[in-house]
Parts: C-alpha cells; structure tokens; sequence
C-alpha cells in the first residue's frame, strides 16, 4: 500500500511546486494592459487655449448695442476669428432697457455690451436676457457676475470730480473735496451730473450715496444738490464736455485714463472725493429671443475665456477694472487703492432703480435735458 501512495505523492507534491511557481511569476510580470510602461512615450500635453473653437453653426451678423463705437477694434477680432459680422450701435444702458422693454419681448440687437449693471439687473428681472454658461466663468469674481449666468461684468467705473480750473478762479470758487462740499452754496449753478435715468454711471453715484448715507439723510442730501445743479446731462459724457468747455465750473464725472489725458489737455483738475468714490460694474449680456442669439452667447464665451481679449478691451476702456473682474488676469494692474471705493451693495442696484428714478425724476423738474 505504501509503495503505491508514494509515487502519487511525488507527482502531487510536484504539481503543486509547479502551480506555485506559475502562479509567482503571474503576480511578478503584470499583463500589458496593467503595465504603465507599456503605453507608448509621449510628450507632455500642452496646455489647451483658453479659448473655445467656434461653433460651426456660427454666421450672419452680430447686432450689437453699446456705450461706445470705440468698441469696433474688439469686434473685428471677433469677426476675423469666427466670421460674423457685427453692426455696432451706440447707446446709453438707460436708453437700452427703455428700448428693450418697448421692444415687447423682440428685442433688434442680440448682445448687450457696457453700461451700469443696475439696468442689466432689471433686465434679468423682467425676463429679458438669456442665459450664458461656460467653463471660464468659473474664473471670474462672484461680484461681477450673475449667479445664474444673465450677465456679466467686463470692468468698473468710478466717479469723481472735474473742475475747470480757468472758470473756478475766475468765480473765486475752491474746488470740492468731498460730496458733502458740492452742496455749499458758493456752487450754486456751477454743476453739472448726467441724468441718472439715463446714464448707469450716474444712477450709481445716486444709489452708492443712499446706501452709505441713508434713505432720509441721502435724499435731503440731494435735495441740498439739486440746489446747486444747473442741468442734467442726457449723455454720461455731457460732464466732461461741458465743464471742458468752460460751460460749468463743476462735473460730476466719470474717470478713466481718457478722462485724465482730456483733463489734462483742456485745464481740467480731477478730484477723488475724500468721503469715497462710487462704482459700478459695467455689463455684458445676450438678450433672450435674439436673431442671432448663439453667436451673441459665443461672443461672451469667447471674451471671458481669453485674457488676451480682455486685455484689448481694458485698453480700449483706457481702465483696470478688468482686474477686479477677473483676479487672475496678467498685463493689466489696477491704477487705485480698492480702499477708497464706496462700500456698496450691487443688489440694491437692480431692485431700487425704478423706486429711485421715479423720486429723482421729480427731484430734477425741468433741469433734466430733453434733447
């Protein structure tokens, strides 16, 4: 009995040997498909352009409204990189939403460009914009940006003072340091502001001095204003051009390095109020219901998704806040101290214009140009 088991043993305890190895070097050489190295060598992968290709989809004509024709330089890009043309108009955002509105939900542009963002606001709040998302957006402050994707801010503006220097010391006049300075009685009829209906910039001033004041200080303090105010200019840059002029000794205005170069050249000081400056964002937005709505949503892929294209447009605006707008953009430094801006908050904005205009509008009387 014993000699038959022994040479089955001896073959069992060899298959087993055999088995171990077999299954020792299965664990010590991994199959092709689980060895890194088996993948063939490649170079490292370059960083992608942060800019989109465009759709294909993508043709016709752009219609665009905004604050300036100086913005023809920036759209020709786009023109030269996708195709479609653009056709610029130029508008105040107050004449924007006004048209917009009476416009009955058809709107005859398809992208919004520029203006104080309180407009923008109740844009979104009437349903009248449409709504844009991209993965870049994700790179751009909180504060410059709606939440759901209705508009989005490409810069600030702040507000300060010009004074013509010339017609200043001709009336023996100080210039203002302060808001609280331009209701002084000696500037009675020497200043000029835009209409705040018209003008966001403007709205602004009249809203960041609410805030920070109070709803019953704030508009004794503008009553006290108005007493001073000569005229309220349709156009934002009524200010600057007028007390350019020598029309008026006072503007309240906005300031950029535009504004500075022109100071400069017509004998103009500009002054940054001691008791803080005003700002706004500046909008950018797709009207819903647009002809040519998908081109004017790339437009706003393609602007933010490229800091080469923010620097031209920070260029052409002549300010930095596309810096504020989105922090990590190279090339461009803010000009300014962030500190001596007005505390504000931009949703009041939106949800107090039409209250505040309709009291201002009443402020104003006939002061207000109807040209």
């Amino acid at each position: 009995m014993k000699r038959k088991l022994l040479p089955l043993l001896l073959a069992l305890s060899m298959v087993l040997a055999l088995a171990a190895c077999g299954g020792g070097q299965s664990a010590a050489t991994p199959t092709p498909e689980a060895t890194p190295s088996a993948a063939p060598s490649a170079a490292p992968t370059p960083e992608a352009d942060p800019t989109p290709e465009p759709a294909p989809a993508l043709s016709g004509t752009m219609k665009v409204v905004a604050t300036s024709e100086d913005y023809v330089a920036l759209f020709d890009v786009f023109t030269q990189e996708t195709g479609v043309k653009v056709e610029l108009l130029s508008m105040s955002s107050g004449e924007v939403l006004s048209k917009l509105r009476a416009e009955g939900g058809t709107p005859s542009a398809d992208l919004w460009f520029g203006g104080g963002i309180d407009a923008f606001m109740s844009a979104k709040e009437d349903g009248l914009l449409e709504q844009v998302t991209f993965d870049a957006s994700a790179d751009l402050a909180d504060t410059y940006k709606d939440a759901d994707g209705y508009w989005f801010s490409k810069g600030i503006t702040i507000v300060g003072f010009l004074v013509n220097d010339a017609l200043a010391q001709e009336l023996s006049l100080t210039a203002p340091a302060s808001w609280a300075d331009l209701t002084k009685p000696e500037y009675a009829g020497e200043i000029i502001m835009s209409n705040p209906a018209v003008s966001g910039t403007n709205y602004a001033v009249v809203n960041a001095l609410l805030q920070t004041l109070g709803d019953e200080e704030g508009w004794t303090y503008f009553e006290a204003l108005n007493e001073n105010i000569a005229y309220y200019g349709k156009r934002g840059s009524d200010p600057l051009n007028k007390t350019g002029a020598g029309e008026y000794a006072i503007g309240i205005s906005y300031i950029d390095r535009g504004v500075e170069a022109q100071a400069q050249e017509k004998g103009l000081t500009i002054v940054y109020p001691s008791d803080g400056i005003p700002w706004v964002p500046e909008g950018v937005a797709v009207f819903k219901n647009a002809e040519n709505v998908e081109a004017a949503k790339y437009f706003v892929e393609w602007l933010f998704s490229s800091d080469e294209n923010l620097r031209m447009l920070a260029d052409i605006d002549k300010k930095d806040g596309a810096k504020l707008v989105k922090p990590s953009l190279e090339g461009v430094e803010l000009g300014y101290d962030t500190g001596i801006l007005m505390k504000e908050d931009l949703s009041l904005f939106g949800s107090q214009r039409t209250e505040i205009l309709e009291r201002f509008e009443t402020l104003m009387g006939d002061k207000a140009a109807d040209e």
